[in-house]
């Protein structure tokens, strides 16, 4: 049966709601799933505590992707991992792969429809307006236009499009219409250039872009459905935006009508996707209903109905030109062209050729080829050229442009002043686009055979000739520049490098070859170059060793070798020095080759070119040394050598050397060698090297080292060479020996301003060497000296010098005017030098103020000479001197002296108590005292010392309280070392006595005595401050009411006295009562009364809030501390107060007193503990106190939890009436919620009321359950239509045997295909399998009826009612699952059944198999029709295996169908080995033309086994793939003649002559022996059946032996037999033939050796009598050529007589040859007679 012609294809991609993507159910639907692109489906699931968002990325294997947003709505971008989030009228655009947010955006009013209109902009659609959003920058949306009135009321936005070119918009909306089942559609067009809208009527529309024919500019194209009242829908396709008088015109086809189906005159579009790829319109309908439609015409191609669900979103299906669309039950549907089948289906149901036409042009569609060869063939003959050309052009697959239609346009004869029909198909050919292989070739050979070449280099350029191999070949001759690009393009890289030669351009050679890898001579190449064009080469020669991957394509050994053959000096050395350029160890050869052909072939400026580039640094140096110093380059020869011997003789040319070279060059070498070739030039003549050794010395003074430097001259006593080097690198040197050795030069040679300068300025050398050197030099000018000491402070040694040597005028300017603060040293060693005091003193006074006081006061007094300075400091005093160490030595002599030193103390304020202090503490600690409280603090510990050491408490307290500092009070009280508990220092006590005694008393300054407060706390002495607190509060002064002095004491009594805390309460009236009482009521004090009493008596004070507070603090007490809930509830009804009772009702609560605790919270009217109270009363089932308790809660707080639990308590008390009057009010109760726990907990008749309030039949249905009111039951779950409803109460009417009721239940489960087989199973274990029958035959007529019912029927049928299994089959099998159905129908042994259902369902394979194993089923016809279908050639054989055993009489018309499927050698084995070969002899006959061996064989046996020869002879003769020495030796031996001459036949074949001729032999066969003898070419063979001819003395075969095989036998055998044998006569027409070829040859030879013939008359006439009396003698015999090699069978004899001699191959009747019949006696040798040779 054919098969229908469908032209589209229709799959299922994946499901959303099935496993492994498992999207809600409910979150499949409008505004929650959304696919945006072919690239992303993204679900928001709303429902449950964690909302998600589920993206499918379709391109990456349809993987999941979770994310946990709470969003409403959310679209992917078409195109990036971008994600926009809705969520109310926030709106937010994350990048999912960056994890990052992108923008955000807060609408001004709910958005109704969003979309992605491009990859970078969002449409918005609010109720009244359209926005456009762009994800780039930070912008808000943009404001497009305004929703026209026409669609804003009552109007769904379902979609949403803008033109590619951005300048037309259209909205589409739906509203429902007038009549029932009717839902009108409204689109608004808006052109964004000229701000107007349009207002079409329908339902669905799309732009596109195509490109029109005849026009430049693509078409800006606007497709959408017009539906009319009262008429039917209709397709309108036009292009917008373009002037109507615009070149071309406007593109615009006639409106097509929609072919609506008749179970759908409502239906309407909700879909309108266009492949950009195909250019075709593919609309999807309410119902399911897939159109497709042309966009170029309109036309309607096909209609299906592909779904019986909504697809609410569609797009486009980039790679295939089809469209993916999502339906409400999550089915992701694809559906495209079916490109085998859209044009004859076109061709064959719509009977449109002319769009079969354009599609099958446009698409390159199969299908049209015939109506395109057709057309195209009617054109060529009605003479349209440009017609034809323009069919074939557009043909698909290009099936007319073929070498035969060229032909056919070259051949069609031109019309008059037209150009030639092949030139008009090229050019529009060019015109539509590419030429192909054969049109570019055809066109180029025109083109150059008319020298128009030109115009295929245009057409190159423009790409529109493909370029080849020949087609370069036809313009190499004439233009190689477009042959290169035409090789180039085509890959040719041996043509290409040719026309790179030809051009000269040989640069481009390497880069080309290694870019496509082409393996080049490059050696050939470069050899053949260097001699012709020399630079050329050298360029070619660069570009083999340096291409871009760093390979080298030819050995630069190789190269050079090249260039050096032909001596190109100049151009091998440019190679090299390209070739080198990277400095390769391993290239070290090839650089000493470049410097040696350079210094050796007279070109030594080349290589000291290339030596002073320093470019290598590989090469052979001692070598290259040796020979730049024999062409005299000394200075690179020094560079080169390394060994001192080789550097010694060069250096003997020194003075041809630059200076610079050898400075230089001192510092290439080692250090060893530099200061022996340095010794070796200053022992030579250290005059005239003296300057450039101290150069090289002062270069190279640290690697040479300057102790080896100095050394060298102090060899050769060159004072002034160490002079001139160490000069120059002393000021960088930091070596101390450098520094000493150049003072001494400079000593030596004079230079005492050098001496003087480095004295001064270095820091580098070792000052006491120098020291010494310049004591022991004795210079005239002791300046230097004066530095060194100086600096380095020898200020005894200097001032011993000076002094000892009488330089006193040297003291006195060293002091004065070069270091004035070395004054005191001076001094103190002139001291110690018992020197005038005068000259001192006077010292002193010329040093003045620049003398600093402390160092000379500390040299004065360690020698006891304090007074010396007296008069100086008072001086220096009058003048204003602030000096501490001026003041501090004044005020020494002034306390040694006695002098009102209290005075000094008390109103000097530049001394340093310190000092001064430490000074009198033996002296007199009093002063002590007064200096280190001169102090200000900074001499404290040493205060403290002495006045605990020499007993001044009174002065330290009163400084302790005058100071008020607590660190200090810390020192003094805690003292370092002292721990608590031990015990205390009587030096303590001594203090806190004249602290509480003296000190404080005294004081009139409350900080004083806070801060003595906070010290006695710091150092924890509470009982000292009890007292000190007692002495001042209570026993009366100025702090008695002071509040914190009293909070204090009530603080310390807490803490250290507790027993009179109760006295100082009720004592005291100003302390801060409320905060001592909380650290009365702390834990860490326990003081519970002492805080209540606080409380109580600071509350009875106040008044308003702070009343209210201080009572809640002393219930709280007694509740939280006390414990005593009595006397709680006795203080909360004594003081009557809200807030007192709530924490009353909270404590009684905690303490499970719930009725107390409920009514407490009632008197406080405090709803705030609800949450406790509910969850105590639940804890004892105590609800009938939790009522009243709700009742007052809800008065105050509208909280969901309180009218729930009043739900749930009123129905735990049974008051239903009260309940339903509350349900019926408003309330904010979670009603579902209670009622789920009510019917958990089985109050079913409180559960059903609240159910009914909130309308849940779902829930409702169960409780009518389980109060048995099935049909409530079945009427609430109609109610819900929900599927765990009717399961529900379907198992519960079941149960009840409610069978009708269960059957109601039954129909809307059914159609739900995953809870089918639930359902049976539940019907199956109840024993009602009739009902269960009933049941699924009612679902049939189900408009939702799945594949699920008609399978689960057919195998109820096989296990029930298998007579009715058949029918229902055959009517229904399209709609079932038939692999289920198969498991079930084999199980029950059905096996006419199951071939059906194999072979309907196209699985051939199992129903040939199971006709096979179950003959019950085997129907003839049957088998044949599937066997031909199945994929598993095993089947094949199986059933022949079976045919042979089961049905023998049908195989030959088995194996006639199965033939072209079969393989031929695997079934005449099957044959052979179930003994049925001869069943298959038509068979066998019908493939023997496959000439396969086993085929040959097979027949061939045949043939002899029902001993055929003439068969087998013609089956030999047309098939000879067998194994022919096989057959022979089966046939040699056989009864009959004729397959014994087959078996000699077959030998001669396969060239086994001897064989053959041997059968004939033993037959009688001469004629046959004869003839394979000739055929052998073997001269044995042949003179073997002479002999055996002489030997049977068969004279005419002997003959016919000589005749036939002349050839190969020689001429001896056959004269020697015919002499002994008597065989002369039989044997001359032999022998005469053999003279005749031997004297042609013989002359043949003596032509080619004889000598040149002499142009004689005399000659030339004897020649011509010769040849003329030789001429008539041989035409005596009738012919100039002999009988033998001229004469014919059936020819007469010699002359043309007709011989007489008997046929001695006349066969008798019975076979082939017979004995020797005689010969008659001949007059003469005459030919062999007529008759035909075999």
């Amino acid at each position: 049966m054919a098969q229908p012609q469908v032209p589209i294809t229709y799959s299922e991609v994946l499901n959303l709601v099935n496993p492994p993507i498992s999207v809600s159910p409910d979150s499949v639907k409008f505004g929650l799933t959304s696919l945006e692109s072919d690239k992303f489906i993204v679900s928001c699931e709303t429902a449950g505590e964690s909302p998600q968002i589920v993206i499918i990325d379709l391109s990456a294997g349809n993987s999941v992707t979770r994310q946990k947003m709470k969003a409403e709505a959310a679209i992917m971008n078409p195109v990036v991992k971008v994600i926009a989030l809705r969520a109310g009228e926030t709106l937010q655009i994350f990048n999912l792969e960056l994890r990052a947010k992108m923008k955000s955006h807060v609408a001004p009013s709910p958005i109704v429809y969003w979309k992605w209109v491009s990859p970078n902009v969002i449409a918005l659609v609010t109720a009244t307006t359209v926005f456009h959003w762009s994800i780039e920058g930070d912008s808000p949306p943009v404001k497009i236009f305004d929703r026209n009135p026409q669609i804003v009321d009552g109007h769904q936005i379902i979609n949403y499009q803008v033109s590619e070119d951005n300048k037309w918009c259209l909205l589409v909306g739906i509203s429902a219409g007038g009549a029932p089942g009717v839902i009108n559609g409204t689109m608004q067009l808006y052109s964004i250039e000229k701000s107007v809208s349009q207002m079409l009527q329908g339902h669905a529309g799309a732009f596109t872009v195509i490109k029109v024919p005849g026009r430049d500019e693509p078409a800006q194209i606007l497709c959408f459905e017009d539906k009319k009242p009262d008429q039917p829908p209709k397709l309108f396709v036009m292009e917008v935006g373009r002037d109507k008088n615009a070149p071309g015109g406007v593109f615009r086809v006639t409106p097509q009508n929609i072919p609506l189906p008749p179970d759908g005159p409502n239906d309407f579009p909700v879909t309108m996707n266009i492949s950009k790829k195909l250019s075709l319109i593919y609309v999807i309908s309410k119902m399911g209903y897939l159109y497709l439609f042309d966009v170029f015409s309109g036309k309607p191609i096909y209609r299906a109905r592909i779904t019986t669900d909504t697809v609410f979103v569609s797009t486009e299906h980039s790679a295939t030109g089809g469209i993916l669309g999502i339906t409400r039950r999550g089915q992701v549907l694809h559906v495209g062209i079916n490109e085998s089948q859209l044009v004859p289906y076109i061709v064959g149901q719509l009977k449109d050729a002319q769009l079969a036409i354009d599609l099958a042009s446009r698409l390159n569609l199969p299908g049209a080829d015939e109506l395109y060869v057709t057309q195209f063939n009617n054109l060529i003959a009605s003479g349209d050229v440009q017609g034809a050309a323009r069919v074939a052009a557009d043909s698909p697959r290009q099936i007319l442009r073929t070498p035969a239609i060229i032909a056919r346009f070259q051949q069609t004869p031109a019309q008059p002043g037209q150009p030639q029909p092949v030139f008009q198909y090229f050019s529009v050919l060019l015109e539509k686009g590419k030429l192909n292989r054969f049109e570019t070739i055809e066109l180029a050979r025109l083109l150059v055979q008319q020298g128009r070449a030109n115009l295929l280099e245009k057409w190159v350029g423009e790409d529109k000739l493909e370029l080849t191999e020949e087609f370069g070949d036809l313009v190499v001759g004439i233009d190689v520049n477009l042959a290169l690009t035409i090789y180039l393009k085509a890959n040719v890289p041996d043509k290409v490098i040719n026309c790179f030669l030809q051009k000269g351009e040989t640069d481009k050679i390497v880069a080309y070859a290694t870019r496509v890898n082409y393996r080049v001579d490059y050696s050939f190449m470069l050899q053949q170059l260097v001699r012709s064009n020399p630079q050329g080469a050298l360029e070619f020669a660069k570009k083999l060793v340096s291409t871009e991957t760093g390979q080298q394509l030819l050995d630069s050994s190789t190269i050079l070798e090249i260039f050096m053959s032909v001596n190109l000096i100049r151009e091998a050395t440019a190679f090299l020095l390209e070739a080198l350029k990277g400095n390769r160890k391993e290239e070290g050869f090839l650089q000493t080759k470049l410097l040696e052909i350079n210094l050796l072939g007279g070109t030594p400026q080349v290589a000291e070119a290339i030596l002073a580039n320093e470019m290598f640094s590989h090469y052979d140096k001692p070598y290259i040394g040796r020979l730049c110093e024999q062409a005299g380059l000394f200075q690179r020869a020094l560079e080169h050598y390394t060994d001192i011997a080789d550097v010694k003789r060069v250096m003997a040319n020194s003075s041809s050397l630059s200076p610079e070279f050898l400075l230089s060059f001192f510092g290439s070498i080692s250090r060893e060698v530099a200061l022996e070739v340095l010794k070796d030039l200053l022992s030579r003549n250290i005059r005239q090297n003296l300057n450039i050794v101290v150069q090289v010395a002062i270069k190279y003074s640290d690697p040479l080292g300057p102790e080896n430097l100095i050394k060298l001259f102090d060899d050769f006593k060159s004072f002034e060479g160490l002079f001139y080097y160490l000069g120059g690198v002393v000021n960088f040197s930091q070596s101390p020996l450098v520094h000493k050795k150049y003072i001494e030069a400079a000593a030596r040679v004079g230079q005492f301003k050098e001496v003087e300068r480095v004295c001064r300025d270095s820091n580098v050398y070792d000052p006491q060497e120098v020291k010494q050197l310049l004591i022991e030099a004795k210079l005239a000018d002791p300046r230097p000296l004066i530095h060194v000491c100086d600096r380095f402070d020898f200020i005894d040694e200097l001032t011993s010098y000076l002094y000892t040597n009488n330089l006193n005028k040297y003291i006195e300017v060293y002091v004065q005017k070069v270091s004035p603060a070395k004054t005191p040293q001076v001094v103190g060693k002139l001291l110690d030098l018992e020197g005038s005091e005068d000259f001192i003193k006077n010292l002193i006074n010329s040093v003045g103020a620049l003398c600093p006081v402390p160092e000379l006061v500390e040299q004065v007094e360690r020698r006891n000479r304090l007074r010396l300075l007296h008069p100086w400091l008072e001086a220096r005093i009058a003048q204003g001197n602030t000096e501490t160490a001026t003041h501090n030595a004044i005020g020494k002599i002034y306390i040694t002296l006695n002098r009102d030193p209290l005075q000094f103390l008390q109103n000097n304020q530049f001394y340093d108590p310190g000092v001064i202090g430490q000074f009198c503490e033996k002296l007199d600690p009093h002063l002590a005292f007064v200096a280190y409280k001169h102090a200000k603090g900074e001499k404290d510990t040493e205060l403290i010392r002495v006045c605990q050491e020499n007993g001044l408490y009174k002065d330290l307290a009163r400084y302790l309280v005058e100071k008020q500092d607590l660190d200090l009070w810390t020192r003094v009280l805690k003292p370092e070392g002292f721990t608590e508990g031990e015990v205390e220092p009587p030096s303590r006590r001594y203090l806190l006595d004249q602290v509480v005694q003296t000190a404080l008393p005294e004081s009139k300054n409350p900080d004083e005595v806070s801060t003595t407060v906070k010290a006695f706390m710091q150092c924890d002495l509470p009982g000292e401050l009890i007292e000190l607190l007692e002495r001042i509060v209570l026993q009366g002064s100025d702090f008695s009411n002071n509040k914190n002095l009293q909070n204090l004491l009530v603080l310390t009594a807490i803490r250290a006295n507790k027993e009179k805390v109760v006295e100082y309460i009720n004592r005291l009236d100003n302390f801060d009562g409320p905060e001592i009482a909380k650290i009365a009521a702390s834990e860490q004090h326990g003081l519970y009364e002492e805080a209540l009493t606080i409380y109580v008596k600071f509350a009875k004070k106040a008044v308003g809030e702070e009343q209210i507070a201080l009572n809640v603090s002393a219930v709280e007490v007694i509740v939280d501390n006390i414990r005593d809930l009595e006397r709680a509830k006795e203080f909360a009804e004594r003081v009557n107060v809200k807030q007192v009772w709530s924490k009353l009702a909270k404590a009684q609560l905690d303490n499970q007193l719930l009725t107390e605790s409920i009514n407490s919270y009632i008197k406080a009217k405090d709803p705030s503990d609800y949450h406790l109270v509910i969850a105590a009363a639940e804890a004892v089932d105590n609800y009938e106190d939790l009522v009243p308790y709700l009742k007052m809660a809800r008065k105050d707080i509208k909280e969901s939890i309180l009218d729930t639990q009043l739900i749930y308590s009123l129905a735990k008390i049974n008051k239903l009436a009260e309940l339903e009057e509350f349900v019926s009010i408003p309330n904010v109760a979670k009603i579902d919620q209670t009622g789920e726990k009510l019917y958990e907990e089985g109050l079913y008749e409180a559960a059903k009321i609240l159910f009914q309030s909130i309308n849940n039949n779902s829930k409702l249905a169960l409780c009518y359950i389980h109060l048995e009111l099935y049909r409530e039951a079945v009427d609430a779950a109609t109610k819900a239509n929900s599927l765990p409803t009717w399961k529900e109460v379907n198992l519960a009417c079941i149960k009840a045997n409610e069978l009708r009721l269960a059957n109601i239940c039954g129909l809307h489960i059914i159609v739900h295909p995953d809870h089918l087989e639930e359902l049976i199973l539940r019907y199956e274990k109840a024993g009602k399998s009739t009902e269960l029958l009933q049941l699924l035959e009612q679902g049939l007529g189900l408009d939702n009826a799945h594949t699920g019912i008609f399978t689960e029927l057919g195998i109820l049928y096989s296990k029930y009612l298998p007579d009715k299994l058949m029918e229902h089959i055959k009517i229904f099998w399209s709609r079932m699952n038939v692999v289920k159905l198969l498991r079930h129908v084999e199980r029950a042994l059905l096996w006419n059944e199951a071939v059906y259902l194999y072979k309907e369902d196209g699985q051939y394979d199992s129903a040939v198999k199971t006709m096979i194993d179950h003959s019950i089923s085997f129907q003839h016809d049957l088998f044949l029709d599937c066997v031909q279908k199945v994929r598993n050639p095993e089947v094949h054989y199986k059933a022949i295996s079976y045919y042979i055993v089961q049905h023998p009489l049908q195989l030959s018309r088995l194996l006639q169908l199965l033939t072209p499927l079969l393989d031929h050698a695997r079934v005449i084995h099957l044959l052979r080995k179930l003994d049925g070969l001869t069943l298959a002899f038509d068979y066998l006959k019908q493939i023997q033309k496959e000439n396969l061996s086993v085929i040959n064989e097979a027949i061939n046996e045949l043939y002899i086994l029902e001993e055929d020869y003439e068969s087998l002879r013609t089956s030999i003769n047309d098939y000879n793939n067998f194994d022919q020495i096989l057959l022979a030796q089966k046939v040699e031996k056989h009864e009959l003649l004729e397959f014994r001459r087959i078996a000699a036949y077959i030998y001669k074949k396969n060239k086994r002559y001897s064989q053959s001729v041997q059968l004939s032999k033993e037959d009688r066969m001469y004629k046959d022996a004869i003839d394979t003898a000739a055929d052998s070419n073997d001269t044995e063979i042949a003179e073997d059946l002479l002999r055996f001819f002489v030997s049977v003395q068969d004279r005419a075969c002997f003959t016919a032996t000589l005749y036939t095989n002349y050839d190969i036998i020689r001429p001896d055998v056959a004269v020697e037999l015919a002499w002994r044998n008597g065989y002369i006569d039989n044997v001359m027409p032999y022998i005469t033939q053999y003279l005749r070829h031997l004297h042609e040859k013989i002359k043949v030879l003596e032509d080619r050796t004889a000598p040149p013939v002499e142009d004689t008359s005399a000659a030339d006439a004897a020649a011509a009598a010769a040849v003329g009396l030789i001429g008539g003698g041989f035409n005596m015999l009738g012919s100039e050529t002999l009988m033998i090699t001229n004469g014919g069978y059936g020819a007469g004899g010699y002359g043309g007589a007709v011989s007489t001699i008997p046929d001695p191959y006349a066969q008798p009747v019975y076979g082939y040859g017979a004995p020797p019949q005689g010969y008659a006696q001949q007059p003469y040798y005459g030919a062999p007679p007529p008759g035909t040779y075999y």
